[in-house]
C-alpha cells in the first residue's frame, strides 16, 4: 500500500498508472487501486448498475461503495442501492445533501433544477460527493468513453483536479456490449429503468428515456447545452 502523502506525488502516480494500465483489464487496474490505497480507495456508484462495485468487490470484498441520495431519485434508483447493499460483499454508504429537497426549495425557489440545473447539481452533488470522499486518495467510477463525446478521453487512471485524487475508471475501454456481457455472465444487479428505455439515469426530474439513434447521454438534461452534471467535467 502506498504511503505517499503530497498530492504532487500523487498525482504523477495516477499519471504513471494511466499509461501503464491502458491495456489492462478492468479487475488489473482495480487490483492495482486497492493494493496500492487500500481502505482510502472507494467506489462510487449512481445505481444505474453495480458493474463496477462487483468487479471491486472480486479484489478488495467490503470495499466502500459511495451513493449520492440526492432527493430526486426514482424509486428504482433506491431499490438498486438497497438490493446492492443486501446481496453484494460492499459497505454502501449514502451521501446526503446539506439541504433537504424542502429546504432547497424554501431558500432558492422551486424546481431549481429547471432555472439553474447547474447550481442544483452543484448543491445536490458535487459538493456532497467533495465532502464525501474527504478520507479517500483515489475514488473508481463507472465512466466508458464511448458514452459521448465528452467520455471519449476518459484515461482508466487519471488525477481529479477538482477534488485533488486519483480518478480511477476501469472500464473506460469497455463498450455497451462488454457490459452487457458482464452483467449476463455474473448476474449483476442492473435498475430496471435500463430496460424500460433509460439508458442513462440520473435525477428523475432531469431524465427521460432516449430515442433510437441517440447516445447513451441524450436522456440526461434534454434540450439543454448540459451534458454533465459537474461530477466528470
Amino acid at each position: 500500500m502506498t504511503t505517499v502523502q503530497s498530492t504532487e506525488e500523487l498525482k504523477a502516480l495516477a499519471e504513471r498508472a494511466g499509461r501503464d494500465l491502458e491495456e489492462a483489464s478492468a479487475l488489473e487496474i482495480l487490483k492495482w487501486a486497492t493494493d496500492t490505497f487500500g481502505p482510502r480507495f472507494c467506489v462510487t456508484s449512481s445505481m444505474e448498475d453495480a458493474v463496477v462495485a462487483h468487479l471491486a468487490s472480486r479484489v478488495m470484498p467490503g470495499v466502500d461503495v459511495v451513493f449520492l441520495d440526492t432527493g430526486y431519485h426514482f424509486p428504482e434508483t433506491i431499490g438498486t442501492r438497497d438490493a446492492v447493499d443486501a446481496v453484494m460483499d460492499v459497505n454502501v454508504i449514502t451521501l446526503t445533501p446539506r439541504r433537504t429537497v424542502a429546504e432547497q426549495d424554501a431558500e432558492y425557489g422551486p424546481r431549481l433544477h429547471e432555472r439553474n440545473p447547474d447550481l442544483c447539481c452543484a448543491l445536490r452533488k458535487v459538493k456532497p460527493l467533495e465532502e464525501g470522499l474527504t478520507g479517500y486518495d483515489a475514488w473508481a467510477t463507472g465512466l466508458r468513453r464511448d458514452e459521448s463525446p465528452t467520455r471519449a478521453n476518459t484515461p482508466v487512471v487519471g488525477w481529479d483536479e477538482k477534488r485533488r485524487k486519483v480518478k480511477v475508471s476501469p472500464i473506460a475501454r469497455w463498450t455497451q456490449d462488454d457490459v452487457d456481457a458482464y452483467v449476463t455472465e455474473h448476474g449483476v444487479l442492473t435498475n430496471p429503468l435500463l430496460m424500460d428505455g433509460y439508458a442513462s439515469v440520473g435525477c428523475a426530474p432531469c431524465t427521460r428515456r432516449v430515442l433510437e439513434g441517440e447516445d447513451a447521454r441524450a436522456g440526461r438534461w434534454a434540450g439543454r447545452a448540459k451534458t454533465e452534471c459537474g461530477l466528470h467535467g
